[in-house]
């Protein structure tokens, strides 16, 4: 889908069309048709969050009803990479270039004007592209080729640690920092620290083609960023440009840098030894501050001079609050109407059940996407694994009968009852992963009390347990109907038996009893 918020915003920057383009990898002709619908539309940055590029691709999907004024121009870094293939000739573009061209109710370059254009942009490509710069309009960001090193004071083992370089194009005022590792995090966080070192943002940050900036970067016009560094610098007002694969000189201050660093820092500091990350970015501070102060050779000034009087006046102001680390998911919302997190379980509306959705991480909220619009927000859980964080509203209609009730409810209610009651409402509350979906079972065994009473329930629910360790409200139900319940009655009592046998009596004898 068409970046339809991103263009807006960048173009609200002041970016050219061609830049925003890079930045967004889509076609000029694309950008230029959106910023002109967006200006027929009135529609203007910033938007509110309830606009999203779901809801403006429908709004820029209609045609403005007039044709264009003038001929637009084609894409050309689509139609160098697509001549490139076999059976393609310029011939076929054009007849792409005039149904988009149509589509767009746009009036077409002629044939001989189109090849006149490209023969134009090749010539112009064929030559070394040189770049200017602008005070405070652009940082290169990398990783250090040559790693620092941390030593473990109870073990000697060593830790490679890697540097990240941070510089100012037009000043080449530096920034560095060590991390344990360059995963996403490090580098979101080396990214704030950087900001905050600066005292400002620059429009345009230049990374290196990391995974943790860009996720592939096959050409330099049709990139893709990586999310979670896409959002970090949307929240700081900056756009990412990143640099061509195997074009150094599209990032030159930033390998100048990189050297700097390695010679300034790594190499100065290779006879030190460092037993904390702490320790040894207190030292990487004291030499990038000197290196920001030396004088350069070849002209007046240094780095901060530089800097502080010539670039720091066009930084964009910090913003307000405090840049949320967020990290970029995808899950499958499961049967019971929730996407598992980290071990916890959130729930999304039922209707998204067996659906793919995107879930973003920070430190205390968990959000799903679906087609880039919020379906569900919760609180971050942590602690014991397998908690459930169920918003009522996503439920099914039939569970949302039992939403005033909790598990503790009726465990109180059961243990009222009786110990065996109290084990079968846990057995039942237990069987299901959402604890709500044995919430009928629960009611349905608590309201046999009423009809046979708490006397027969907590008996029915002791027998039941000889059968099973999880009985069903089923196997309780039938107890009670057929009154197995109860207990079985007395055995009669047995005659009183002589345990010497047969005795016969004194007249057997031919007595009377008497000793005459």
């Amino acid at each position: 889908m068409t970046e339809y918020r991103e263009i807006l915003r960048l173009h609200s920057m002041g970016f050219s069309q061609r830049n925003i383009a890079y930045s967004c990898h889509a076609s000029k002709t694309t950008v230029s048709r959106v910023l002109k619908k967006a200006k027929e539309l009135g529609i203007v940055w910033p938007l509110d969050e309830n606009q999203t590029n779901g809801v403006l691709a429908k709004l820029f999907s209609t045609p403005s009803g007039k044709p264009e004024d003038a001929s637009p121009k084609p894409d050309f870094a689509y139609i160098r990479k697509e001549l490139m293939r076999s059976g393609v000739t310029k011939k076929l573009l054009w007849v792409e270039y005039m149904e988009e061209c149509k589509m767009n109710n746009q009036t077409p370059l002629m044939y001989s004007q189109f090849c006149h254009h490209i023969q134009k942009e090749e010539q112009k490509h064929r030559a070394s592209m040189h770049i200017s710069r602008k005070p405070g309009e652009q940082i290169e960001v990398d990783w250090a080729g040559d790693p620092a090193h941390i030593i473990d004071p109870d073990t000697g083992e060593i830790t490679d640690v890697s540097i990240f370089v941070a510089t100012m194009s037009y000043s080449q005022y530096a920034y560095a920092e060590g991390f344990l590792n360059e995963k996403q995090q490090a580098w979101i966080t080396a990214h704030i620290h950087m900001y905050n070192y600066f005292g400002g943002v620059a429009k345009i940050l230049v990374p290196d083609n990391l995974r943790t900036a860009v996720d592939h970067n096959k050409d330099w016009y049709t990139p893709k960023l990586n999310r979670s560094y896409h959002e970090m610098a949307e929240h700081y007002g900056a756009a990412i440009l990143p640099a061509r694969v195997r074009r150094p000189k599209d990032k030159p201050n930033a390998e100048g840098a990189v050297g700097h660093i390695s010679t300034w820092i790594v190499g100065a500091l290779r006879n030190e030894q460092f037993f904390s990350l702490t320790e040894l970015n207190s030292a990487i501070m004291k030499k990038l501050n000197a290196l920001n102060r030396k004088e350069f050779q070849k002209k007046e000034g240094s780095r901060l001079s530089l800097f502080r009087n010539e670039e720091m006046p066009f930084l964009l102001p910090l913003p307000t609050s405090p840049y949320e680390l967020a990290v970029w998911k995808q899950a499958t919302v499961q049967f019971n109407y929730h996407i598992s997190v980290e071990g916890m379980l959130y729930s999304v509306p039922f209707e998204y059940i067996k659906k793919k959705v995107d879930v973003r991480i920070t430190e205390t909220i968990i959000e799903a996407f679906y087609n880039q619009n919020r379906i569900a927000s919760h609180r971050r859980l942590y602690g014991r694994r397998g908690q459930y964080s169920t918003i009522p509203e996503h439920m099914p209609p039939d569970h949302q009968r039992y939403v005033e009730w909790d598990g503790n409810r009726f465990r109180k209610w059961a243990e009222k009852i009786g110990p065996h009651t109290l084990i079968v409402i846990n057995s039942m509350l237990s069987y299901y992963k959402v604890e709500q979906q044995g919430y009928r079972s629960c009611m349905g065994l608590l309201q046999l009390s009423k009809k046979y009473g708490e006397r027969r329930l907590e008996a029915a629910c002791e027998k039941a347990m000889g059968f099973t360790g999880s009985p069903s409200l089923k196997i309780i139900k039938n107890i009670l109907a057929t009154s197995n319940d109860k207990p079985l009655p007395p055995d009669p009592p047995e005659t009183k038996k002589n345990v010497y046998g047969m005795t016969r009596g004194a007249k057997y004898y031919g007595g009377n009893g008497n000793d005459k």
